[in-house]
C-alpha cells in the first residue's frame, strides 16, 4: 500500500526480523511476489523507507533535560536490534534532538504555504518530462545505470566528494550505488 509513497515504521528495533527479512525484495527490487498454492502474483512496491527510534531502550540518552537509565550493554543490544544490512539500506540517519517546550510555540520563520510548495515539486517534476515520452521513465529512481550516467552523471567535484565520503564513513557499495541510484545525499557529506 505504500508503493510511490512512505513506509513509516516507528519503533523501529522493536520489529521482529521476519518483518525485516520480508522488507529486503521491495527494497532492492522495488516490488513483492505474493506466492500461494494457486499461483503467485507481484506487485510494484516502490517507497521511500522511514524508520524511526529513541537512542535507547529509555528514550533520554543524550537528552540534557533527563538522565539516561540505560546500561551502555542495553543500549548497544537495543541498537543493534536494527539490523546493519538495514541500516546500509537507510539512506538517511537523522539524529533528532529533544526540543524544550517554548521553542515549540517559539516565534520562527513564517513557513511556505502549501501551493508554493507544491507548485515548486510540480515544475521540478516536469523537468525531466522529456524521458518519460522518450524512454517511458517517470523519476529518476526508474533510471538503469546506463541513462542515470547520461542524464544524472556527477562531474569532477561531485565524484571526488562521494569518493571521500565512501573512504571516511566506510560506506559500502551498496550504500555508493543508492546514493547515486535514489538521487540522494548522504547526510554526512557535511562532515568532510
Amino acid at each position: 500500500m505504500a508503493h510511490t509513497g512512505v513506509l513509516f515504521l516507528g519503533e523501529s528495533p522493536e520489529f521482529r526480523r521476519p518483518v525485516w527479512d520480508g522488507l529486503r525484495q521491495p527494497l532492492e527490487d522495488g516490488h513483492v511476489v505474493l506466492t500461494r498454492a494457486s499461483g503467485s502474483l507481484r506487485y510494484p512496491a516502490r517507497f521511500m523507507l522511514v524508520a524511526a527510534m529513541n537512542p535507547c531502550p529509555c528514550g533520554y540518552y543524550g537528552d540534557p533535560a533527563r538522565d539516561c537509565l540505560c546500561t551502555p550493554q542495553q543500549i548497544r543490544r537495543y541498537r543493534s536490534r536494527l539490523l546493519g544490512p538495514f541500516q546500509d539500506r537507510l539512506d538517511i540517519h537523522i539524529e533528532v534532538p529533544p526540543v524544550a517546550v517554548g521553542e515549540l510555540h517559539g516565534k520562527g520563520s513564517v513557513p511556505e504555504h502549501s501551493e508554493w510548495i507544491r507548485d515548486r515539486m510540480l515544475a521540478a517534476r516536469a523537468r525531466p518530462s522529456h524521458r518519460s515520452r522518450e524512454e517511458g521513465i517517470h523519476t529518476n529512481v526508474q533510471l538503469k545505470p546506463r541513462q542515470r550516467k547520461r542524464y544524472c552523471g556527477l562531474d569532477g567535484p561531485s565524484q571526488s566528494l562521494l569518493e571521500r565520503s565512501k573512504t571516511k564513513l566506510g560506506l559500502s557499495a551498496r550504500a555508493h550505488e543508492r546514493i547515486l541510484h535514489d538521487g540522494q545525499d548522504y547526510y554526512r557529506f557535511s562532515e568532510l
